[in-house]
C-alpha cells in the first residue's frame, strides 16, 4: 500500500505519552484520520465504519526515531549493488516492527544505495521505517572510511568515499547532495571497527572541516560528524555541525561545548556495550580483526569514564545506536543503556521522539498532537517505570497503516 492510510482508526490505550511531557497521561484516546492525528482526547468517538483498535494494559506512544541506524552491510562492500541491497530489506523490516518508523541512515562506503531504499519506503514499495539519508561517509585516506585498505596496496582500488584538502573534500559533498543526500557524514576521527586508524586520531584539519560544512550549508544540507575524541569534536563545532555522533572519549568541557552551542550529540551507548561486554568472549571475537579488540580493550576505561558524564550534561541527546555494528533485534536497547547511566527515562524517550524530530527537522513526527503524522507505538506496560518495555512493541502504525497489531 503506498501513502497514508486512508479512513478513520481510533486508538483506546491505558496510558498515553505525547512525546514531550514529563509522564504519561490515563484514559486518553487518539483518532487518526488520512494518516494524521486527528484529535487527542478522553472522550474521543470515531465514525460508524471507523476501525476501533483497543490496548489494554499498553502505554501509547509516537513512533521510535533512530537517527544512527546502517541498513547496508559493511561486510558487503565488495559484493555486488543488487546483493548489498536485497540484504538491507530484512533489516528494513526489523527496525520497524522494533517500533523505529523513522531512521536516519549515516552511510556506507560507496555506492548511494539508502537513497534508492529511502525512495522505495516512501513509495511503499518495501516496507521499512521512513528514512532520512546520508548516502556514504566522507572521510579522509587512512581513515574510518577508507575501507578494505588492503585492495589498495595489493591493486590501487579505493572503497570509501574519499577525500584529502578543502577542493576535494567539497568535491564529494557535492557528489553526495547530487546523489540525493538529506545529510552530510564525515568522519572527523578515527574509529574502534577499522584497523587502520585509531579513535584518537584527528583525521581532518579545521580547513578542511570548515571547507565541508560550508559547501554542505550552501546546499541545505545538514552534518553530522563521526568524532570520538575532543579535539575532533571542537573542530566540528567550530565548522558548524548539526550533530556529533558518538564522543565517546570526550572530556566534561567538550559536552559543555556541545550544549552551548546546541549541537546535539547521538551518543550511540548500547553498540559500546556489545563490544565491551564481549572483550573476553574467544568465540565472538573469533575472525574479527585483532586490532579491533584492542582498541576496545585499551579504551575502556576511558569508554566507560565518558558515558558516565552524559545525564550531568546539558548536552541535548538524540537516540542513535549505529545499529548494523550489533544485530537490528537490538535496536530498542539504547533506551536501558541512556538510563543505565543516569539518563531520566523521561529524557531517554524524548531522545527517541521530539528531540529527535527536532534534529531531523520534522516537526510533524515525534508528538502526538492534532495534525502530526500518525506514527505511534504501543508497549505493555509503562515505560517510565520500566524501560526495558520498550523492547516489547507490539502495536506499530506508520502514517495511519498499521504495521503489526496488538493481539490481546
Amino acid at each position: 500500500m503506498t501513502g497514508p492510510h486512508r479512513g478513520e482508526t481510533l486508538l483506546i490505550p491505558d496510558r498515553l505519552w505525547d512525546g514531550v511531557a514529563d509522564s504519561p497521561v490515563a484514559g486518553a484516546r487518539v483518532l487518526v484520520r488520512d494518516g494524521r492525528i486527528a484529535s487527542v482526547g478522553a472522550q474521543l468517538t470515531a465514525a460508524a465504519d471507523a476501525k476501533v483498535v483497543e490496548l489494554p494494559g499498553h502505554t501509547l506512544l509516537p513512533g521510535f526515531i533512530d537517527c544512527h541506524v546502517h541498513v547496508v552491510d559493511e561486510s558487503l562492500n565488495t559484493a555486488s549493488v543488487a546483493e548489498q541491497t536485497l540484504r538491507a530489506l530484512p533489516p528494513l523490516r526489523t527496525l520497524l516492527l522494533n517500533g523505529f518508523t523513522t531512521v536516519r541512515d549515516l552511510g556506507g562506503s560507496e555506492q548511494p544505495l539508502t537513497t534508492a531504499l529511502r525512495d522505495a519506503v516512501a513509495d511503499g514499495v518495501i516496507a521499512g521505517p521512513r528514512m532520512v539519508v546520508a548516502p556514504n561517509i566522507v572521510s579522509s585516506r587512512g581513515s574510518h572510511g577508507d575501507k578494505n585498505p588492503e585492495l589498495t596496496d595489493r591493486h590501487g582500488l579505493e572503497v570509501g568515499v574519499l577525500g584529502d584538502g578543502p577542493a576535494e573534500v567539497v568535491r564529494k559533498v557535492r557528489e553526495q547532495a547530487k546523489a540525493g543526500a538529506d545529510w552530510i557524514k564525515f568522519a572527523g576521527s578515527g574509529g574502534f571497527s577499522s584497523s587502520t586508524d585509531d579513535p584518537n586520531n584527528v583525521t581532518y584539519s579545521q580547513a578542511e572541516m570548515d571547507a565541508l560544512v560550508a559547501t554542505a550549508t550552501d546546499l541545505h544540507l545538514p552534518c553530522a560528524v563521526h568524532a570520538f575524541n575532543d579535539e575532533s569534536v571542537r573542530r566540528a563545532v567550530r565548522a558548524g555541525v548539526r550533530s556529533v555522533e558518538h564522543a565517546s572519549l570526550v572530556d566534561r568541557e567538550t559536552l559543555a561545548l556541545l550544549a552551548r552551542h546546541r549541537v546535539t550529540l547521538v551518543p550511540t551507548l548500547h553498540c559500546i556495550d556489545y563490544f565491551l561486554d564481549r572483550l573476553d568472549d574467544e568465540e565472538f571475537w573469533d575472525g574479527k580483526p585483532s586490532a579491533v579488540r584492542d582498541q576496545f580493550r585499551e579504551h575502556a576505561d576511558r569508554l566507560r569514564e565518558t558515558s558516565g558524564l552524559l545525564a550531568g550534561s546539558g548536552v541535548t541527546l538524540a537516540y542513535g545506536t549505529d545499529v548494523g555494528m550489533f544485530p537490528y533485534e537490538e535496536s530498542w536497547k539504547e533506551f536501558p543503556a541512556l538510563t543505565r547511566r543516569g539518563v531520566e527515562p523521561v529524557r531517554a524517550l524524548r531522545a527517541a521522539t521530539s528531540t529527535a524530530a527536532d534534529l531531523l527537522d520534522r516537526a510533524d513526527l515525534g508528538r502526538v498532537v492534532p495534525g502530526a503524522t500518525a506514527d505511534l507505538v504501543a508497549v505493555p506496560g509503562d515505560p517510565f517505570e520500566d524501560i526495558e518495555v520498550t523492547g516489547q512493541v507490539d502495536f506499530v502504525m506508520q502514517a495511519g497503516l498499521v504495521a503489526t497489531a496488538h493481539r490481546a
